[in-house]
């Protein structure tokens, strides 16, 4: 593997200039709600739509299909591909093979989003440039074959290019227009960009603040870190130390927080019979291992 953290990066300039969109109609769709332009039904519909992805995200991309920290019945595979669809983070293949890859080669050139290259670059940068040419070869040796053979993550990476768009900005602007008279550029920039901008970058801050700032109690010598905050943005995926360390516990945690929504869902999916086989490690193996490699200073970087 090449030593240094750098290299030419190339611009993908179509993803510069979706992204630059995207935040143009945000920053459109914050003036409407200063303005108070926005009906409460679209503030209530955009909420309920951003957890729905979020949950898409974390119960669903990250610790269902990428981590098999738990298996699920086809109805919830399929809600779970509805919301992640809704996030619009790409399809669950490629979201699933780029966070295996960051897994097996944190904080390396390999990683798609190291921290080692920068704050912004593991934030969102990394989406806007072409990957290192150590994940395009270190990428391959990644296993597959379980999300290959996954019916629904396959429906959803062969039609994605239509799915995504149509779940995530169409539905969410029309509904509010159709059923209580949103208008409907109002209804464009707040349900859809604006909702959609402030979950990407919730989600992101995984990669970068949960990289930089926090505690380390289960190894010292990683650069995932527990952060709290993130834990509250993305309903329990902030407790970034433990998931390195134990990345196959469904509750990507160790203990029950109280902002960890996506196990609370997952919990109420087994009681329903939906989800199963609910992976944990046991509470020996976690405190070993706080006791051989841990420590709880503060991270700085």
């Amino acid at each position: 593997m090449s030593s240094t953290c750098s290299s030419k990066m190339n611009i993908l300039w179509y993803k510069l200039i979706m992204l630059s969109f995207s935040h143009y109609f945000a920053l459109i769709g914050i003036y409407y709600v200063l303005s108070l332009n926005v009906n409460w039904q679209t503030y209530l519909f955009a909420f309920l739509l951003a957890r729905g992805g979020n949950l898409g995200v974390t119960a669903g991309a990250h610790r269902l299909w990428c981590h098999k920290a738990y298996k699920a019945k086809l109805p919830l595979r399929i809600i779970l591909c509805i919301f992640q669809t809704v996030a619009f983070q790409h399809c669950i293949y490629v979201w699933c093979h780029d966070h295996r890859v960051h897994h097996k080669f944190t904080d390396t050139n390999a990683d798609p989003h190291s921290i080692k290259r920068g704050f912004f670059f593991a934030h969102m940068g990394w989406l806007l440039v072409h990957k290192h040419p150590d994940f395009t070869r270190l990428g391959k040796t990644v296993d597959m074959s379980d999300l290959e053979a996954d019916p629904v993550v396959r429906f959803q990476k062969k039609y994605y290019a239509i799915l995504a768009p149509v779940f995530s900005l169409v539905v969410p602007t029309m509904i509010p227009w159709y059923f209580w008279n949103q208008d409907l550029y109002v209804s464009f920039c707040t349900a859809g960009m604006l909702r959609l901008v402030i979950s990407f970058h919730f989600t992101w801050t995984v990669n970068s603040v949960a990289h930089t700032w926090g505690t380390r109690p289960y190894d010292r010598s990683i650069q995932a870190s527990e952060n709290q905050l993130v834990s509250f943005l993305t309903w329990g995926e902030g407790w970034h130390n433990y998931h390195h360390v134990f990345p196959w516990d469904y509750r990507a945690a160790e203990l029950g927080t109280f902002d960890n929504w996506s196990t609370t869902f997952i919990d109420s999916m087994a009681k329903i019979g939906w989800a199963y086989d609910l992976r944990t490690p046991s509470s020996k193996i976690i405190q070993e291992r706080r006791t051989k490699t841990g420590t709880d200073f503060e991270s700085s970087q």
